[in-house]
């Protein structure tokens, strides 16, 4: 702003500056004092033919002429001076509003860039940061944990305080000084597949807050490994508790219905609430945490995109057997890739539906049958899920005779849904979630009354 000033001034003086030394040399002329009085003046008048041939400066014929074109010219020069100094100054002015209307952009710019607001930038991620503590633009603050600190948490990793295993490393139990219990997810990045999923699940989650979605605590970076620092789940992972060794026995049909209607709920914050959308892309039982109160939760979100930030065209698949959806094409490479605009949130439906299967018969994804046999759930199940005689009979025995046959029923029928082979014949996520709600009791999360089963009345004999 002063600048601009200051040069507005400069320049001002700089064009009236011929006309100030014009008008100057004008005042020291003998006659220029006439142009204060008219052309007709008896001053004119009164000089005499003799005088004026003794003098030649003085001519009364061509110092009339000389004066008028004089004063014509200082007019023009005048008005061409004052022209171009009020152009100037407009384009200057312009330019200054410009710049001001520049500058208040760039700066609401910087404010919604994610990275500028978690004090990081993803670009230069690994080993360049600026502060150890950073807040999202949640208000929640992440942080940047010294890499000794998590090896003293995990007791320098050792295998008692392993949780579970993943495709770059294990899950650790680790406890904080301040006598934090959390969960560290170590990553061995030596791979770029493996260095990308780690920034791009930090960076994901670090712009994310939902009850339905594992909350990110921190990271740390120690060469090639990297560790991502999460609130630790007391229960583990749903695939723990439906297939570890208590076979599903902890969950409760209504509990089971929590399971599913927490899940829908995480998702359909990702798919209508996050802006850009974000698809999760590797949706399983294994990725769906337990807290203590069996509140389930989204979690490893390295192979999630923002549906619209990235380009999804030929993107390269990466997720889990019995979870893909058909859409997803085979190359003659034998490399899955997603087939063009096939990617869409109805990929994250259809293995939610997959998710509802486990959850209702038991049964993992893919079972296999003999050593070179494999079958889906999906496969086996279809043809019974539509059959109200036998659907009773396949249900998970931990469960069978428990629910509502009413509801039984409506479980499978959004379940097949879910699965269907076109992506279009899928629901979304919200209508989904509006199908579980009535089926999960209030006190779970959903609108569901249940009536306490009445005690038989007493009976004497006589």
């Amino acid at each position: 702003m002063n600048l601009l000033l200051l040069l507005i001034l400069v320049l001002l003086v700089f064009l009236i500056q011929p006309f100030w030394i014009h008008a100057s040399s004008l005042s020291n002329h003998p006659i220029a004092f006439s142009f204060s009085a008219p052309l007709s003046s008896p001053l004119i008048s009164q000089i005499s033919p003799s005088m004026a041939a003794f003098s030649p400066g003085i001519q009364t014929g061509s110092d009339d002429k000389s004066r008028v074109d004089s004063h014509h010219r200082m007019i023009v020069a005048l008005i061409v001076t004052c022209s171009a100094l009020g152009a100037i100054i407009l384009s200057l002015l312009c330019l200054w509003l410009y710049h001001l209307k520049f500058s208040h952009k760039s700066g609401n710019k910087n404010a919604k860039n994610p990275d500028a607001e978690n004090g990081l930038g993803l670009s230069p991620f690994l080993g360049k940061f600026n502060s150890v503590r950073m807040v999202n633009k949640k208000g929640a603050v992440i942080s940047f944990i010294d890499y000794k600190l998590i090896e003293k948490a995990t007791d320098n990793f050792h295998e008692s305080n392993i949780l579970g295993e993943g495709g770059f490393g294990c899950v650790y139990k680790a406890s904080l000084d301040d006598n934090l219990i959390v969960a560290v997810k170590k990553l061995d990045c030596a791979t770029q597949d493996a260095g990308k999923e780690f920034e791009n699940e930090v960076h994901i989650l670090s712009n994310i807050r939902h009850p339905n979605i594992i909350t990110l605590l921190g990271y740390s970076v120690c060469d090639e490994t990297k560790f991502i620092v999460y609130e630790l789940m007391h229960n583990g992972s749903l695939e723990t508790q439906l297939h570890g060794p208590s076979q599903g026995s902890a969950l409760t049909w209504h509990m089971r219905m929590k399971v599913a209607l927490d899940t829908a709920r995480g998702l359909e914050y990702l798919h209508e609430h996050c802006n850009p959308p974000v698809i999760h892309r590797d949706l399983k039982s294994s990725n769906i945490l337990l807290d203590s109160n069996f509140k389930a939760k989204l979690s490893d979100f390295g192979l999630a995109i923002a549906d619209g930030g990235q380009n999804k065209n030929n993107l390269k698949l990466s997720g889990t057997l019995g979870y893909v959806a058909p859409e997803y094409l085979l190359d003659e490479n034998s490399v899955f890739f997603i087939s063009l605009g096939k990617l869409t949130d109805k990929s994250d439906v259809y293995a939610f539906g997959v998710v509802l299967l486990e959850l209702l018969l038991g049964k993992r994804p893919v079972e296999k049958l003999a050593p070179a046999q494999c079958q889906s759930i999906v496969t086996w199940a279809m043809p019974q899920l539509t059959d109200r005689s036998k659907l009773p009979n396949i249900v998970d025995p931990v469960i069978k005779n428990t629910m509502d046959l009413k509801h039984l029923y409506q479980v499978a029928a959004v379940a097949v849904l879910c699965v269907q082979p076109e992506p279009s014949y899928r629901p979304l996520i919200t209508d989904v979630l509006h199908s579980l709600v009535p089926l999960v009791p209030i006190e779970l999360g959903g609108t569901l009354r249940v009536t306490p089963p009445v005690p038989p009345a007493n009976t004497t004999i006589p």
